[in-house]
């Protein structure tokens, strides 16, 4: 376990004696956030390399999310920073489903459900979501179940 931790730290180091100061700045923000979550809770605990892999996930979203803030109050320079940190953390993510491998895991639960109605679309949601692995966006799976169970 915490392998992706270890790369990050090592990829850290390695940033750190190239002087390459804002992949440093990323990185450490991402350990540091791993960190928080294990010591979290009642007792200090390992993550799994899913759980490291969620926390990586998430600062990506934040900071997608930050530089859709930034450019929304006319502030380009600092959303032009936060994508950079985002392709900095790309890296630690798995390669992410295109549409069309997106479509075809949909269409793969809707046809093992069978008939599917839009009350069970977050049941359809939970299972794609499963199959992905963190490799699409929630909410795109979510727009493309939606998508689907409309057309009936």
């Amino acid at each position: 376990m915490a392998a992706l931790k270890d790369r990050l730290r090592a990829d850290m180091i390695s940033s750190m004696k190239a002087k390459q100061a804002d992949t440093t700045k990323v990185l450490r923000a991402v350990l540091a956030a791993i960190t928080t979550e294990e010591v979290s809770g009642e007792a200090a605990h390992e993550l799994t390399d899913a759980q490291e892999q969620a926390v990586v996930t998430k600062q990506v979203r934040q900071r997608r999310d930050s530089a859709e803030a930034y450019a929304a109050a006319g502030r380009q320079d600092l959303a032009d920073v936060e994508l950079a940190e985002v392709e900095i953390l790309q890296v630690y993510l798995p390669t992410q489903l295109t549409d069309d491998e997106l479509t075809a895991l949909v269409e793969a639960e809707v046809a093992a459900a069978g008939e599917v109605t839009m009350k069970q679309m977050g049941q359809i949601i939970k299972a794609v979501n499963a199959k992905a692995a963190g490799r699409a966006d929630g909410g795109k799976v979510a727009a493309a179940v939606k998508a689907r169970l409309m057309q009936g």
